[in-house]
């Protein structure tokens, strides 16, 4: 199947600019990028095994072009809190809300209704992956994992382990755990799926060493992704140091039980990563979520992207919800430029983010952790928006501009085209 779209294209191959192509062409056979040329005669000479008599042209006209967000850490059961208790730090918003709010998902029926919610805000956004924490409860992750499915779109998610410091209802025993993502790796994990399970410990205070060392084994056993949570807290890195005294740091905790970039690994927050702990993560290719509005709200800390970048750890970004209060991927590359602005203050040697490293973070970073997922190069997949920002006065300002308003001041009604490795996505229901 072979497609060529027109329309203006931006994109970041490397992370401190912006490819553009005004009134561009991009070639897409079997869901994937075949190359991006200025004229329509260019796509032969680039690529030439692409035959351009068989390609249907769609031209998009004056609109931009761009490749879709990526969320790198999202609490999908936690989209009813969204904007609540937005007054409590990190721990006691846990215990208080966010536990309660989880226990309901033993109701298959209430985490449909829950999870259809969360998907639609994600599809209106554009969001096309996603790194995903469900709950304990087997089928109410399945059912997650069948909508992603039904939906087009990709999605990593992960059954949540946890067995201490926990309500009953969210506590489960190691082999009952495994037992349930062992259920879930038989179904989904296929090669080269849109959507595969990733093994989820929910932090070390909420594992024991047994779940945890369980866990490590079930990525190894299976090569599956890992995500969990790391430093975003100093009263959780406190907690964590009495709970794993032999342990170097809070990531060497993970280290021990092969969490920690034995088999691909993301690891939220980071906020107070420094040290033994940041080379560690540099030696493993540990790839942080950072998650600016979530660090905010729940009095954590601001993480220091900039000192991570420069020192070439991977990074994405993930919304968090609902330690974070906005699904809306753009708002959260605006809240990442503005903490490091904040950083900037402090530190006059830290230069703060720019917009075209942001937008490679948000998209060609992140989508490394899918594969070659988030650019319009060669061979990746194309996931991709198109943006219709007639509203905002485009024909003032130039296409780097009007990607810059939109990302600042635009929203979901100005995206009118939504792509998924090649597929375009249609609203869920």
């Amino acid at each position: 199947m072979k497609k060529v779209y027109k329309a203006h294209i931006l994109f970041t191959k490397e992370k401190n600019r912006f490819e553009v192509f005004e009134n561009g062409y991009v070639a897409v056979e079997n869901g994937k990028v075949a190359c991006v040329a200025s004229t329509l005669s260019d796509i032969s000479v680039q690529c030439p095994a692409f035959d351009i008599n068989d390609a249907e042209v769609v031209d998009f006209g004056n609109k931009l072009l761009i490749p879709a967000m990526n969320d790198m850490h999202v609490h999908a059961p936690q989209v009813h809190n969204q904007g609540v208790a937005m007054d409590l730090e990190l721990l006691p918003w846990l215990q208080n809300y966010t536990f309660p709010e989880e226990s309901k998902y033993a109701d298959a029926d209430y985490a449909e209704r829950m999870y259809r919610r969360f998907l639609h805000t994600q599809w209106l956004f554009g969001t096309m992956r996603s790194v995903v924490f469900g709950t304990v409860h087997t089928e109410s992750t399945r059912i997650l994992m069948k909508l992603y499915q039904e939906a087009g779109m990709g999605a990593l998610v992960g059954k949540v382990a946890m067995n201490r410091n926990c309500p009953d209802a969210l506590c489960e025993d190691v082999d009952a755990a495994v037992k349930g993502n062992e259920q879930l790796i038989a179904e989904f994990n296929q090669p080269d799926a849109l959507v595969r399970p990733i093994i989820t410990p929910r932090f070390v205070p909420s594992c024991t060493p047994e779940l945890l060392k369980a866990c490590g084994e079930l990525a190894a056993k299976y090569q599956l992704p890992v995500q969990s949570h790391l430093s975003e807290n100093m009263s959780e890195i406190a907690w964590v140091a009495e709970l794993e005294p032999e342990s170097k740091s809070y990531g060497d905790a993970y280290n021990r039980y092969g969490l920690f970039g034995q088999t691909p690994t993301i690891m939220a927050h980071c906020v107070w990563t420094k040290g033994e702990e940041l080379e560690l993560m540099k030696r493993n290719g540990v790839m942080v979520a950072h998650c600016p509005t979530s660090n905010f709200n729940l009095s954590s800390g601001m993480a220091p992207i900039r000192t991570l970048l420069d020192e070439s750890v991977p990074i994405g970004l993930g919304s968090d919800i609902s330690g974070g209060h906005d699904l809306n991927m753009f708002r959260i590359l605006v809240y990442a430029i503005q903490v490091s602005k904040m950083h900037y203050q402090s530190d006059h040697n830290k230069a703060f983010l720019t917009l075209p490293e942001v937008f490679w973070i948000a998209t060609k970073s992140a989508g490394s952790f899918f594969g070659k997922v988030g650019s319009f190069e060669p061979g990746y997949d194309f996931d991709a928006l198109v943006i219709d920002d007639s509203v905002l006065y485009p024909d003032e300002y130039s296409l780097l501009h009007r990607l810059e308003r939109f990302i600042y001041v635009g929203d979901d009604r100005q995206i009118t085209h939504r792509f998924c490795r090649g597929q375009e996505i249609k609203e869920p229901v």
